[in-house]
């Protein structure tokens, strides 16, 4: 029988092992907390029981979920593994002394795979004895539910790796799309002027409420404030702060004020009752809204554009991710199909124009939009 490993049993670590546990492999699970150890099968028992409960889980199942999943010391009980998946802090040290650890117990074709969302997968390989066994398999949250996983390969991955880590994966029910090992992956990267354009947007005088219900009556769930309030001002800024760093501070991953006050007032989104927008709704769209959305959409289309420059990833990967990964109604390269060309360079052109100085570069179009 195939046996999983995940390491780290927080939300996103128990999810992972649900996830698989629920396909049919067998599970070796660890934490190097004990208390996460002894509490991660009540933790997952009870984090079912609803379903169970409203008849969405036969309690055969849940026991059987249960039944796969075996809590070891650590890591020197997963020899047995085939795919070894960590989901421990995010610090490279420590992911780098775990992968070290596995790779001294594990098969010599053992997949070792980290969940990072933000971390070099090629800087955790270095000092591996076998580095092209590494690579990243980036889950969203909540793990159980969301069908996206990121296949990131560094240049050093071998495809009889990515290989098994994406079919095992794709057995457990997840669309695996392959993307670079480059800052921000696909979503993470490609998310930034969504969210990026509507502060853009507050900071030459637009409202909150004007620019979510634009774009929530051009079929996004949430407008770009009422993701940022759902997801938490915080996170949004360490992400945004997290990019822009390793863009080496690129105008295309700037960081607003309007973001960083947010933060320092405390007002964070649903977790501390108030945000940029919530507890408010939206309310109708303005009579432009046509405007922003495809300001915010060319933004999207270009910043995708760049990344496909990058290589690893497709057009169509771009557009699967983004909807699964965000629930866009539409990839960016669905709407540039959409909208042609032309159109998009001249939103872009326009923008540029009328840039402030501190935003000079931020829409130089992607070389897919100018061949």
């Amino acid at each position: 029988m195939t046996t999983i490993a995940v390491i780290g049993l927080g939300t996103m670590g128990l999810g992972i092992a649900q996830t698989y546990a629920a396909a049919g492999f067998a599970l070796l699970a660890t934490d190097a907390v004990p208390e996460a150890r002894e509490t991660a099968l009540d933790r997952l028992r009870a984090g079912l029981a609803p379903r169970v409960r409203a008849g969405k889980l036969a309690q055969a199942d849940l026991d059987a979920i249960l039944a796969r999943i075996t809590v070891v010391d650590g890591p020197k009980a997963m020899g047995a593994t085939d795919l070894a998946i960590e989901a421990v802090v995010e610090r490279m040290p420590v992911k780098q002394s775990l992968f070290a650890a596995l790779e001294a117990v594990v098969a010599p074709d053992a997949v070792l795979a980290s969940n990072t969302s933000s971390l070099s997968v090629a800087a955790m390989a270095e000092g591996l004895a076998r580095p092209e066994r590494l690579l990243g398999l980036h889950f969203f949250n909540p793990a159980p539910v969301m069908k996206l996983v990121e296949l990131v390969a560094h240049p050093g991955t071998g495809a009889a790796a990515l290989d098994r880590a994406r079919r095992l994966t794709e057995a457990a029910g997840k669309t695996v799309i392959p993307c670079p090992d480059r800052p921000g992956f696909i979503v993470n990267r490609c998310a930034r002027p969504f969210y990026g354009e509507a502060l853009a947007m507050l900071e030459e005088g637009r409202s909150t409420a004007e620019i979510d219900a634009a774009m929530q009556a051009a079929g996004y769930p949430l407008g770009p404030f009422g993701l940022i309030d759902l997801v938490g001002a915080d996170i949004n800024l360490a992400a945004t702060e997290s990019l822009a760093a390793a863009m080496e501070g690129h105008p295309r991953y700037h960081v607003f004020d309007a973001l960083r006050r947010q933060v320092a007032s405390g007002d964070l989104g649903r977790k501390t009752g108030r945000g940029f927008l919530y507890p408010d709704e939206p309310g109708p769209a303005p009579k432009d809204a046509e405007a922003i959305v495809r300001r915010i959409e060319a933004a999207l289309v270009n910043e995708a554009g760049w990344l496909l420059a990058e290589g690893g990833t497709t057009q169509q990967g771009i557009d699967t991710a983004l909807k699964l990964g965000l629930n866009f109604p539409r990839g960016p390269f669905e709407v540039l199909a959409a909208q042609g060309h032309e159109r998009v360079l001249a939103r872009l052109d326009h923008l540029a124009a009328a840039a402030p100085a501190h935003l000079d570069g931020r829409y130089q179009p992607a070389p897919v939009l100018t061949r």
